[in-house]
């Protein structure tokens, strides 16, 4: 742990990142979340983005030397270390944009909100801290108390340099107010929802060719199952054609059936009679032959006579 904090302390760099951040005296009294930008030290007229989303932007008041500062921090890297002094102005440039000067930083930071709330409560903050450091700055002239090295530096860079933190809030503020704070968190959040668009495009588009080969297949199958039902009822239909056919030559016969069954009914009756007369012929020529005198013609008008008449109509020839 020594080593590493040996090792932190002899590296400049390292040293002026630690400075920027909040000392132990140094309290948080005010956080929100909002997209950091800084004017263009070239054009002095673009915003160009410090953060690449919304980070944590804080007030810190430093109990000790009684001054306030705004401190944001992206990961390792420091994007705003400003302290607020009376002679910086924020300005609402828009319903969810604001910006101030800060002439030590040699700068113009702005901030874009989620919503009007946070920037409003953002500006009243900044004016409440402002006017508690014009406050500490009075009081200590007024008593004219002695402050440390440090405080004096501070304090002697602030007196010099009140006319060109007052221009920087004045003149060259104006020359920002024409710029669009919200087209530059527009844009950044446009960036963005255009790489998320472009991105949920190409997956919609995989998935939709993905989708039309699949319909594809689906499109052949059905399609191969149709031909196969038309097949099956093509060959129904053919069977049924046939089973009407046969249904009619099924008729005709049932037809042709009844009409010989009435033809046999009548065959047999035929038969019964001719069975009775065959049963009966036998007898009576047993009879004959028993008693022949029976057989001779007898005269007309005798009863004999009228007997032949009577075999001859059962069809016994003499």
């Amino acid at each position: 742990m020594c080593s590493a904090l040996a090792f932190h302390s002899s590296s400049p760099a390292s040293v002026s990142w630690l400075q920027t951040l909040p000392l132990q005296r140094e309290q948080p009294i005010y956080t929100t979340r909002a997209h950091v930008f800084q004017i263009d030290p070239t054009t002095k007229k673009n915003w160009v983005p410090a953060s690449k989303q919304a980070v944590t932007v804080s007030y810190f008041y430093d109990s000790t030397r009684n001054s306030y500062r705004i401190i944001s921090v992206d990961g390792s890297k420091v994007i705003i270390n400003s302290t607020i002094t009376p002679n910086m102005t924020f300005t609402k440039t828009s319903q969810k944009f604001g910006q101030w000067a800060d002439s030590r930083a040699n700068t113009v930071f702005g901030l874009g909100f989620a919503s009007e709330q946070q920037l409003a409560k953002f500006s009243e903050k900044f004016q409440e801290v402002k006017e508690a450091a014009k406050l500490a700055r009075d009081k200590s002239q007024d008593k004219g108390e002695t402050l440390s090295n440090h405080s004096q530096e501070e304090s002697g860079r602030d007196t010099p340099s009140s006319n060109r933190a007052s221009s920087i809030n004045g003149t060259d503020d104006e020359k920002f107010l024409h710029v669009d704070p919200e087209e530059a968190v527009l844009q950044t959040e446009n960036e963005h929802l255009k790489s998320a668009i472009e991105q949920r495009l190409v997956d919609a588009l995989q998935e939709s060719s993905a989708n039309v080969e699949s319909w594809k297949k689906q499109l052949g199958a059905c399609k191969e199952e149709s031909d196969t039902l038309r097949e099956k009822i093509a060959e129904l239909e053919a069977q049924c054609n046939e089973a009407n056919q046969e249904k009619q030559r099924n008729a005709q016969l049932s037809v042709r059936v009844q009409e010989l069954e009435a033809e046999l009914h009548d065959k047999e009756q035929e038969l019964e009679n001719l069975r009775k007369q065959a049963e009966i012929i036998p007898q009576l020529m047993a009879s004959a032959r028993a008693s022949p005198q029976n057989c001779r013609l007898p005269s007309p008008g005798t009863r004999s006579w009228r007997g032949g008449q009577g075999l001859s109509k059962l069809g016994v020839d003499n």
